[in-house]
């Protein structure tokens, strides 16, 4: 392991796991995490989870999958000059979409939609259900038994009402404390990921246009510099050099900026960096407002355009239906699922037997799903 700062996570440190074990021998205890997660089956199943478009559309683009992957590489970057935990900052970087749904954001807000009687459902929190209770590769526990610290890192958002019922992992959202640097990073390189990589997939697919791109300055400033220098290069080649370049600007003024906010704030453990009253990673208040302007036009354009639009409320149609066809009889599940459904009724009645339903929907592929779905309510199929 490369020298860390003082104030990053130290695996020697950790504050351990929810079922106790030997010390691994060979690796520090976060990179036994990180390994845990490139093992399990959900993040396997991430190859064919939407990102922004259905996995059948193209081979090209993004799944959630290569998603995490660009994530994971953005952060070790950032965390290796910045002298933080790179091996923490994989692990929750592999992890942190584990638990989300098939058909991106629109499955996602579909199955919570399901869930509302019965507490809801929130990606970041059916992650961390993953990897708590849902693996099922050991003999010794369920689940895969992450590090308290990668488990904080998953857990990026939570409800008050959610953080209540989950320990130490959610104590942070009840005390108004700050998580670990590595954590804090891989929120925003999950934001510089997929806002470059959405831009790249929304050119390839025709929904957006570089001349639309222009009215955003952050990537209208990259893509002049690259003509500039490059006056003959056209098509992927200028599109890559210009996403290239724009990925470089913003983590450069991510890593100068929380710096900046590092020295300043005195820093000196990760105690302090708990005890602080906001994030320290953090990008420039210029970058963020430059970031906000992408997002919005990326939403505006690409995520509610027609088309898209149209692939997520079909996608929310097959949730929707798979759920209450499930929920009017769990013998439609798979044995391991009508077991479990049977368990958590018998000890939370109709709620538990909805979220042994949102367990297994939400770790559907989009193309599983897309089967059962047509199973269930194929009538030609019955011919």
């Amino acid at each position: 392991m490369n020298s860390i700062a003082p104030y990053a996570a130290n695996p020697a440190h950790t504050q351990g796991r929810r079922y106790p074990e030997p010390a691994p021998t060979y690796r520090t205890e976060f990179q036994r995490d990180r390994d845990r997660v490139i093992h399990a089956k959900a993040f396997r199943r991430l190859e064919y989870k939407t990102q922004v478009f259905v996995n059948h559309e193209g081979d090209l683009y993004r799944t959630r999958l290569t998603h995490s992957l660009e994530v994971a590489q953005i952060a070790r970057t950032v965390a290796r000059s910045m002298g933080l935990n790179e091996d923490l900052t994989e692990a929750i970087a592999l992890s942190h979409d584990v638990g989300h749904t098939p058909f991106g954001h629109a499955g996602q807000d579909e199955l919570n939609d399901c869930m509302k009687a019965y507490g809801g459902f929130e990606h970041n929190l059916q992650s961390l259900r993953v990897v708590d209770v849902l693996e099922d590769s050991y003999a010794d526990f369920p689940g895969i038994n992450l590090t308290f610290e990668t488990r904080e890192g998953i857990l990026k958002h939570c409800a008050l009402k959610h953080a209540q019922q989950l320990g130490d992992v959610g104590e942070r959202f009840l005390n108004k404390t700050q998580p670990t640097l590595e954590a804090q990073l891989t929120n925003l390189a999950d934001e510089i990921a997929y806002n470059n990589h959405d831009i790249e997939d929304g050119l390839r697919s025709g929904l957006i246009t570089l001349e639309q791109l222009q009215d955003v300055p952050v990537f209208a400033v990259e893509y002049q510099a690259v003509r500039q220098a490059y006056p003959e290069l056209t098509g992927r080649r200028l599109i890559r050099e210009t996403l290239r370049r724009l990925i470089g600007c913003m983590v450069v003024d991510l890593i100068e900026s929380s710096r900046a906010a590092i020295t300043t704030s005195g820093v000196q453990t990760l105690a302090e960096v708990r005890a602080q009253p906001l994030a320290l990673m953090r990008y420039s208040d210029e970058m963020r407002q430059q970031k906000n302007v992408l997002k919005k036009f990326l939403r505006e354009n690409l995520y509610l355009h027609p088309t898209v639009y149209r692939m997520t409320w079909r996608a929310r149609k097959v949730v929707r239906a798979l759920f209450e066809a499930y929920m009017q009889d769990t013998r439609l599940l798979t044995p391991k699922y009508q077991a479990f459904a049977k368990r958590y009724e018998t000890a939370d009645g109709e709620a538990g037997r909805a979220r042994a339903i949102a367990d297994f929907i939400a770790g559907m592929t989009d193309r599983y799903a897309m089967r059962e779905y047509g199973q269930l309510f194929d009538l030609a199929g019955l011919r």
